[in-house]
């Protein structure tokens, strides 16, 4: 089913769930290396936060079931923490440097952002967005991003004197990406159904789409290759994201359209949800 209906420009991303494989040695990573604060803490499980309050990501413990092969899979390519301030990306990158882990990075036009891995290989973007009205637009309307070398040295000027004390308030989950198995069947699902517009294209390989005029709340891939199946509920990766959008009646008409679409809806901490073709659970929250 293909719908004209688009989701609506107050749309955001609230938080996401993930699995790991050791719990303590997650929460250490995520506190020292990340910079997260711990919110709640039961067994198996812990809802971490940057600003005290709200939850913006949640571990939940596997064990040591199945080890996941990055690229192996569809599911997490990368959940990505949206910095308020340049300043702050800035603290970031002192801090990870610090921490000696390996840091991948790239300029987008729209963003600079930095890539690291979990220690159980979940893909992390932290990033910083550029004043929305220097994006550029090719003859289609979609965002034009690219892929240049950040300016490491300009980060670490601009974050000079300060004090890294974690993730500042004001951090949210600005997108996520994932490993599909069909760009086609994506697109039928999240722009057809769910009803994100689609703002770029990268080759045939990858496709972002986003509410409201954002370079993207989603990007999707098949960097896994064509046809790759689900990740194990059993092995690290994302249990679900969630969508925050604007009203109860958003909520409403997107949970009929999956509905009529003839996907079944399911629960995720209390609110409804739904699971998309490659069983990545979207949590549907009202503000």
């Amino acid at each position: 089913m293909h719908t004209t209906e688009v989701l609506p420009k107050g749309l955001k991303l609230g938080a996401v769930q993930l699995r790991v494989s050791h719990l303590e040695r997650s929460l250490a990573f995520y506190q020292d290396t990340v910079g997260f604060r711990v919110l709640r803490r039961e067994e198996g499980r812990a809802e971490l936060t940057a600003d005290g309050v709200s939850p913006l990501l949640i571990l939940r413990e596997v064990g040591e079931g199945e080890g996941q092969r990055r690229r192996s899979a569809a599911g997490l390519y990368h959940f990505a923490i949206l910095l308020p301030d340049r300043p702050s990306l800035g603290l970031v990158l002192r801090n990870l440097i610090a921490s000696g882990i390996e840091i991948g990075q790239g300029d987008h036009l729209v963003s600079e952002a930095l890539y690291i891995q979990d220690p159980d290989n979940n893909g992390i973007e932290l990033y910083r967005d550029r004043p929305r009205d220097t994006w550029q637009y090719d003859l289609e309307g979609h965002v034009v991003m690219g892929t240049d070398p950040v300016d490491v040295e300009g980060l670490l000027a601009d974050s000079e004197g300060l004090q890294w004390n974690g993730l500042p308030a004001g951090t949210v989950i600005g997108h996520v990406h994932f490993h599909v198995g069909n760009l086609k069947k994506a697109q039928d699902f999240y722009c057809g159904v769910l009803g994100f517009e689609l703002v770029a294209r990268y080759g045939g390989s990858a496709l972002f789409v986003s509410a409201g005029g954002y370079h993207h709340h989603i990007g999707l891939n098949v960097w896994a290759g064509e046809g790759a199946k689900p990740a194990s509920p059993n092995a690290p990766g994302i249990d679900y994201f969630t969508i925050q959008l604007p009203s109860e009646e958003d909520r409403s008409l997107v949970l009929r359209r999956l509905v009529d679409a003839g996907f079944e809806l399911t629960e995720f901490e209390g609110e409804p949800g739904v699971y998309d073709p490659w069983h990545i659970g979207i949590r549907l929250v009202a503000a």
